[in-house]
């Protein structure tokens, strides 16, 4: 737990206004990565900070600063004051009428394993033993081994009493393969933008990490013979570690509250989602089921509070193909009038809080993997992104990804190369025809959503099923 300094300094020094708080940031990361048997340079980043922010007479303003003295606060404490007083008879929210939550609580990742409980060394041997399995033959050209480790502790006060702690603990490991023949050049990862949660190094074994390294590298050697994906309208079913891009992009992104006000037009774009749709619109087919959930403490963005200390709770977004609710939180609650959820985050201490998807996941079906693949007549079963475009209203979109195979009377047959698929948001997700069950559920995330002005990069959980769509229209690279 945090000392008592931060505290003390904010009882200070916070002004005389209708709302104060003081969010502490204490980040931390290590990454380690061996290419090609080499270890390459260690990184390591420490960082400290707080950012105030003031409600006065229906302005807002904010405050960053890492001088954590008085005077550095209460410095901060000025600026922002002073910017609520400019933006009283300006802004579009009376930040006098928001109900700000003063709560108290805590929050820490369920870590077994700690990073540091394994040593610099032995890590770098574990990466090293690992990079040397994947150079399975001489037209294996790159491979690498990585472990990258993060972790933030934070502290919210507001001038209502709330005190809230939290301590997020995440680890990615990832390893890739590059094989090459001549003008063929195929690449296979484990864990690229989907292996991320908050665990220790028991999440090594519990994805199969370790173990992973001759699969990723057969698979690179079996593209470079490959015929490229044939095109055409096929069913398409997704694996968990594509559904996290496809989720993220065409649910994610369309149903952030601030997007859909006009708050990212000029750099993030917009959403073809609008406020009318709620509570009538039929988002997907009836097998879809979309919650937000903070609630598996594993997960990638699970939180107990959201980075303006509203509790944070499961909520179904999406119920039986349904649009339900938006990615909103106080600010954009209180603009449109409608329901959100605590998703005000940001991703350190100079940018203040702002509508973010945190966990968001599809519910399980019904459906086994082998029973969804037995249905399917003529199609195309894709892993691993690789690739990704859609416009900015995140309706049409155009997917790649690494690896694919076949599907033809009910059978996985033929790997092919370079697959991609595309579609439009408002449509596509009516096609979904199965889910899959618990046994295809898996708990994955990625680090790298960047959002807002100046951009934020923060951590999103996806947790999904395979997923089986009909009629998608398929092509392949040349």
């Amino acid at each position: 737990m945090l000392d008592g300094r931060i505290k003390k300094l904010f009882n200070e020094t916070q002004p005389q206004v209708d709302f104060a708080s003081l969010r502490y940031h204490r980040d931390s990361e290590d990454s380690a990565t061996v290419r090609q048997d080499v270890l390459q340079p260690l990184a390591t980043r420490r960082d400290e900070g707080v950012m105030v922010t003031v409600h006065h007479r229906g302005g807002t303003g904010y405050g960053a600063t890492s001088e954590l003295t008085e005077t550095g606060i209460r410095a901060a404490f000025a600026r922002a004051t002073a910017w609520a007083e400019r933006t009283a008879a300006a802004t579009v929210t009376d930040f006098s009428r928001l109900q700000m939550p003063h709560l108290q609580g805590t929050f820490r990742s369920p870590i077994k394993q700690p990073w540091d409980s394994l040593s610099l060394g032995a890590k770098v041997e574990l990466l090293t033993t690992l990079s040397r399995g994947l150079k399975a033959s001489a037209k294996i050209v790159d491979w690498s081994a990585s472990l990258w480790h993060q972790r933030s502790e934070r502290l919210y006060l507001t001038s209502g009493g709330g005190e809230i702690y939290q301590d997020f603990d995440r680890l990615m490991p990832m390893l890739s393969v590059t094989a090459n023949d001549g003008t063929e050049t195929a690449t296979r990862t484990f864990g690229r933008m989907a292996i991320c949660r908050q665990q220790g190094l028991e999440l090594l074994d519990q994805s199969g990490f370790r173990t992973a390294g001759q699969q990723i590298a057969e698979e690179a050697l079996a593209l470079l013979v490959a015929p490229n994906c044939p095109a055409g309208p096929r069913d398409l079913l997704l694996s968990p570690d594509q559904m996290v891009l496809q989720i993220h992009e065409s649910i994610g992104h369309p149903l952030e509250l601030d997007r859909i006000l006009g708050d990212e037009r000029n750099y993030a774009g917009t959403s073809f989602v609008t406020p009318e749709m709620f509570g009538s619109y039929q988002y997907g087919s009836k097998l879809l089921n979309v919650t937000f959930d903070p609630s598996r403490a594993e997960q990638t963005a699970s939180f107990a509070f959201d980075d303006e200390g509203r509790p944070a709770e499961r909520a179904h977004l999406i119920k039986d193909g349904l649009l339900l609710r938006p990615l909103g939180g106080t600010v954009s609650q209180a603009r449109s009038g409608m329901p959100g959820v605590a998703n005000s985050r940001a991703d350190s201490w100079r940018r203040p809080a702002i509508d973010r998807m945190a966990n968001l996941n599809i519910e399980p079906g019904s459906s086994t993997l082998a029973d969804m693949i037995a249905g399917v007549e003529r199609g195309v079963y894709m892993r691993t992104n690789c690739s990704w475009s859609i416009d900015d209203s995140r309706n049409k979109f155009q997917f790649g990804c690494e690896w694919a195979q076949l599907i033809e009377d009910g059978r996985l047959t033929q790997v092919v190369k370079k697959p991609n698929y595309r579609g439009i948001s408002a449509s596509f997700w009516r096609s979904l025809k199965q889910v899959g069950d618990a046994a295809s559920f898996e708990v994955l995330g990625t680090p790298y959503c960047g959002k807002g002005e100046p951009n934020q990069a923060v951590f999103v959980g996806h947790a999904t099923p395979a997923c089986l769509f009909s009629d998608v229209d398929v092509f392949g690279g040349e």
